[in-house]
């Protein structure tokens, strides 16, 4: 692997290592706060809602500038420097302030760092998983020494490892050259792109893939310490599913070969459905739980591969950067945002195993609207 392909990894890598200090016990550090379910479920569904305009509006200044490193840094320092307010107050609009602005520049700057990699990579856009890989390698490590750290020693220590991963993030950026944007003789626009049928229930799928993450995301270290999980098992069972998710980022190049986009995202789907109705019925159950969590190599491993793909095949050179934006904001931003505040509600009003039986639902519901529209690629 030349040195471009370490430098953008080492971004992967501290970028889904916060994602690992963050997604699992978030929740549980806003519970110590005394934070009630709705509240938590809104306190997370900011920062999946700045997504929404956030990855838009810098793609669109990407695109338009070039300049999507300068970009990338600045995102970076800012989200460092807004997320440091954190330690401040605990107060409930305190921190709704601090996530709001923190979260604005973060998620703008993986979609960006996509469409850089993409561009580095080329022709050979099939090894973008063995970059990506490091980043899963990094959440892993991630919540497993958490998980270990958080067994025997407070939750409040969890912002500090929240900024010290953010600094790396940044600090990572330095040592990637820009990649000058492709150019494409030809540009279709980015609307009539947006309104084909194909591209348009592809991006409608990603917002109910993400949707049904909602409950997993914001509840599941909730709901699995309620019925007797230890910190220790929590963090095991995340970082077991993103084991998973590492090895079929390995062989994914050879299962896009052989299977072809479509069929991998639709297994991909109904396999999100069987997840979360056993995680419904079954979270008593830890062995089948343990299984469970290998569902994640499918729920988000292949899919989001898959994903990537396809996106990349639809928006080429100028288009690059908005394609990329688009898929962050609808999926991760409007989908993400609504899965964890109707979450929130339905964790209060129905229950637990409702709230997961609407998300294996929805992702049933992506199964079946990428089924009847978006067509069969091979490799």
């Amino acid at each position: 692997m030349n040195k471009a392909y370490l430098k953008l990894s080492s971004f992967y890598w501290f970028y889904f290592s916060a994602l690992g200090a963050f997604i699992p016990f978030w929740g549980l550090y806003l519970k110590s706060l005394n934070f009630t379910a709705s509240e938590i479920g809104e306190l997370i569904a900011i920062i999946m809602a700045t997504k929404i305009v956030a990855p838009n509006l810098w793609g669109w200044l990407s695109d338009k500038s070039g300049k999507r490193l300068s970009l990338i840094r600045m995102g970076a320092l800012l989200s460092c420097l807004f997320f440091s307010g954190i330690f401040f107050n605990s107060h409930y609009w305190w921190i709704f302030l601090i996530l709001l602005c923190y979260s604005f520049f973060w998620n703008a700057i993986l979609p960006l760092f996509e469409a850089l990699t993409l561009t580095y990579l080329g022709n050979d856009h099939h090894q973008y998983s063995y970059i990506r890989v490091w980043g899963s390698i990094g959440f892993v490590v991630s919540v497993f020494l958490l998980g270990l750290f958080f067994s025997q020693y407070s939750i409040d220590y969890l912002p500090w490892f929240n900024l010290l991963l953010l600094i790396g993030i940044f600090v990572s950026t330095l040592f990637v050259r820009e990649k000058p944007i492709e150019h494409h003789e030809h540009h279709d626009k980015l609307w009539d792109l947006i309104k084909s049928p194909e591209v348009f229930a592809l991006l409608m799928a990603c917002l109910l893939v993400q949707m049904s993450h909602g409950p997993y995301y914001a509840f599941f270290s909730i709901y699995a310490t309620d019925h007797d999980y230890s910190n220790t098992s929590i963090g095991l069972l995340w970082g077991l599913g993103v084991i998973a998710e590492v090895i079929v980022f390995l062989f994914m190049p050879k299962l896009i070969k052989y299977f072809g986009l479509k069929k991998l995202l639709l297994f991909s789907l109904i396999s999100g459905s069987l997840r979360w109705f056993i995680i419904a019925y079954f979270i008593d159950i830890q062995w089948l739980i343990t299984l469970n969590q290998l569902l994640h190599a499918s729920t988000f491993g292949i899919y989001h591969i898959v994903v990537i793909s396809l996106i990349h095949h639809y928006f080429k050179g100028k288009n690059q950067g908005m394609g990329q934006a688009l898929y962050s904001s609808i999926s991760f931003g409007v989908g993400g945002a609504l899965g964890s505040l109707i979450s929130g509600y339905l964790w209060i009003g129905l229950g637990s195993e409702l709230t997961y039986v609407f998300a294996a639902i929805i992702s049933l519901l992506a199964f079946v609207l990428s089924f009847m529209f978006i067509k069969f690629y091979p490799y």
